[in-house]
């Protein structure tokens, strides 16, 4: 019996939908669409979807055809996000789907150097399932893992979790998420007892003090700027970022601290809140353990070492910490400038204790508030099934396993009782070679990885790489053996869940190209072709899947168990978690911890402090400047695989790759604006073009983090608690030519 007649046969549930799955549906444009299923009608004239870049997730009007296919877009007047506001990728959030690179087709190369050849449906399944259990059975089941993304649907993401760790037996898994949200998750869940952002978007409206740290807003998240330009009570707006920022020349006071000082600054600022007792006494008696060991902690960060450490006068560390007392609402934001670092946790920590201490939390206004980075990062954090079981339970819990094994009818034995590999040991697994077998989906780890030449040597070690993206061309799919083409957003439906915790849908307005298929239904055909269908007999549409998800998280702190259905989400403009079953009618602007109880089992949140910890890239005679890497423009987007397919935003950027240079420093090395120099780091070296700037300060450069060449340059060290890489900061030199 072939591999079509057996998914045909044994699917029963996805052939009451489409009707008998033949190679014509396969390669059908779109597959296995919305459109297609009974009883489900494509949208009128104008629909409401979230947009897919990144997780501020606003809403978008897609204008259709008569046929209900997408013509163009505006932003929604009436979306609580974004309230009639798009960036630039948002306008062209259409453009990367009609793009010449799209995957169509599955490849496949016969061996590592040959040609890639298109394959059908059935030879690539076949080919990925007798590889992959080939290499398990010569080596065992944790010699295969997958990297998954914060790029996918929240029941995508679901999916290939239960699939992979459930059904084919891989221990090991996780996601792109790791390299920018792992250091936020790891800091909530230790300091709040559970990854849990506590803000609404409305706070940037209502605090009358906004700091923002390791931020370009205006940059990365140019709407949530909207929100602060809005805020009617003339907001003290403060920076502390080593570079002058567009946010930064906005604001109303720039901190330009010393590149990775954070630490030493905050328990600095802490000190001197605590000395002048600038605190929420009550506050900290009510909610907050360890106070007393954190005081004494930070006692020796005096004014004089913190200014000596951070670069930042002592007056100006005192004029800071008087802000924060005098301030009524005060909220502190940070995003990848804090998160991705070598002791980022602790840095993250450090910001949430100086909310605590001063009682800046649970009210509007208030709040220690990261920002998600992908547009369904948060989905990724409760619902990957990589860093905790679904819906933020534990794998070492074996209560949460029961409960899992329970509400999902699988044998709990099937459950992994132990946490996988992070990103960095997974990749560690390949060199030492534990590691044999690869499955990426949806990201580009070959341009984003840390040090990335050593990763671009490891994927050429594997035994068998799978890629799964929706273009065929990506640095990392150069390197597949197979290659499995995914729709995209707008190809698709699912949901979200951007920054705010609000979960919004998304809907198929567009045919993918070819025969791509949906993540969700790649992932359908991968369970039947591997043999565990009979795990997944009820994950058969994506809302259906959202269902048993909501039913995962009753009793959780992010229990959603009052949604409905999609239709539901549609016509609220989004639900913020937690939603329970019986929750009254929505609030789309609501607050974590407004009665001070926090997630650990004794509703205290934890005041979690360490010593700072040595530069493991220092700067020395050879390597003297400082580089630091950060968004060069609101058109682009991570590693560009989508945004270099939009004209309209390829011309919103440089076209080359700029160095910024301080005036003094191309003094002093003989190097003029605009011409081409050498920049070497202990990693590698690249040739880029001079941008000579006081935006930077002397002694250090700046490169933007989405060129392909500048992740040559990056050190690889790790955060030791959230194994976050260490992007934002390492030591260089710089030559002319």
């Amino acid at each position: 019996m072939s591999l079509l007649s057996t998914i045909s046969k044994k699917l029963p549930l996805l052939r009451d939908h489409y009707g008998p799955i033949t190679e014509e549906l396969i390669r059908s444009p779109g597959g296995f669409g919305l459109g297609q299923i009974p009883g489900h009608r494509l949208p009128d004239a104008t629909t409401t979807m979230t947009c897919g870049f990144c997780a501020t997730g606003c809403g978008l009007n897609v204008h259709l055809d008569k046929n209900a296919h997408a013509i163009g877009l505006t932003p929604a007047t009436q979306y609580p996000v974004n309230s009639g506001m798009a960036c630039p990728k948002g306008w062209e959030a259409l453009t990367p789907l009609s793009a010449s690179n799209r995957a169509s087709q599955p490849l496949w190369k016969p061996t590592r150097n040959a040609e890639a050849q298109s394959v059908e449906w059935n030879t690539a399944l076949q080919t990925f399932c007798d590889r992959f259990k080939d290499i398990q059975q010569k080596h065992g089941p944790e010699s295969i893992a997958f990297l998954g993304t914060g790029q996918i649907c929240s029941e995508e993401l679901a999916f290939l979790g239960a699939l992979t760790k459930f059904g084919m037996g891989i221990r090991h898994g996780d996601g792109n998420t790791r390299q920018c949200m792992a250091t936020a998750v790891t800091a909530y869940k230790e300091s709040f007892g559970f990854d849990a952002p506590p803000y609404s978007y409305q706070d940037f409206e209502e605090s009358d003090v906004i700091i923002l740290i390791g931020s370009n807003l205006c940059i990365a998240h140019p709407i949530l700027w909207q929100r602060i330009v809005r805020n009617p009570h003339s907001p003290e707006i403060v920076v502390i970022d080593p570079r002058k920022t567009e946010t930064a020349d906005a604001a109303t006071q720039h901190f330009a601290i010393d590149p990775k000082s954070d630490l030493v600054l905050y328990y600095g600022l802490a000190n001197i809140l605590i000395q002048n007792q600038w605190i929420d006494s009550d506050f900290i008696r009510n909610h907050c353990n360890d106070f007393k060991g954190f005081a004494q902690h930070v006692e020796s960060f005096t004014p004089e070492i913190t200014s000596q450490r951070s670069g930042i006068a002592v007056e100006r560390l005192h004029q800071l910490a008087q802000l924060i007392h005098e301030g009524k609402r005060v909220s502190f934001w940070w995003t990848m400038g804090v998160n991705q670092g070598y002791e980022s946790t602790r840095t993250a920590q450090a910001i949430i204790n100086l909310a605590l201490i001063t009682g800046n939390i649970g009210r509007p206004g208030t709040g220690a508030n990261s920002i998600t980075g992908q547009c369904n990062a948060m989905g990724s954090r409760l619902f990957s099934n990589t860093t905790n079981l679904l819906g933020g339970h534990d794998f070492t819990n074996p209560e949460h396993r029961d409960k899992i094994a329970e509400q999902l009818d699988i044998p709990v034995e099937r459950i992994p009782s132990q946490n996988s590999w992070s990103y960095d040991q997974i990749i560690q697994g390949i060199e030492s070679g534990k590691i044999r077998g690869l499955w990426i989906i949806g990201t580009n780890p070959a341009h984003s990885w840390i040090k990335q030449k050593r990763l671009k040597r490891l994927l050429g070690k594997l035994d068998f790489l799978v890629v799964q993206d929706m273009y065929h061309d990506t640095e990392t799919a150069r390197y597949a053996d197979l290659i499995l083409p995914a729709a995209a957003w707008g190809e698709k439906d699912g949901t979200f869940i951007n920054s705010e915790r609000r979960i919004s849908v998304i809907k198929k307005i567009s045919q993918a190209p070819g025969q791509a298929l949906a993540d969700f239904h790649i992932f359908r055909l991968i369970a039947e072709a591997w043999g565990c269908a009979d795990l997944f007999t009820d994950w058969n549409s994506p809302e259906n899947v959202f269902k048993i998800l909501t039913r995962l998280t009753k009793d959780q702190p992010c229990d959603i168990t009052g949604i409905k259905d999609y239709r539901m989400l549609d016509e609220t403009g989004g639900i913020q978690w937690p939603f329970p079953k019986g929750s009254g009618p929505t609030n789309n602007q609501r607050h974590l911890f407004k009665d001070g109880s926090f997630y650990h089992t004794d509703k205290r949140a934890r005041l979690i402090f360490s010593d700072p910890q040595a530069d493991p890239d220092p700067s020395d005679e050879k390597f003297p400047f400082r580089l630091i890497t950060g968004r060069g423009s609101s058109a682009q987007w991570h590693t560009q695989t989508r945004t270099r397919n939009s004209p309209a935003l390829q011309k919103l950027h440089p076209s080359e790759l700029l160095l910024e240079l301080h005036p003094d420093d191309a003094a002093q090395f003989g190097i003029h604006a605009n011409s081409p120099v050498r920049i070497t780091s202990r990693q590698g070296s690249i040739t880029v073009i001079t941008f000579i700037t006081t935006n930077i300060q002397p002694g250090q450069v700046f490169l933007p983090m989405h060129d392909e060449r500048t992740n040559q340059l990056t050190h690889p060290s790790f955060d030791p608690h959230s194994r976050q890489p260490n992007y934002k900061s390492c030591a260089v030199r710089i030559e002319a030519i």
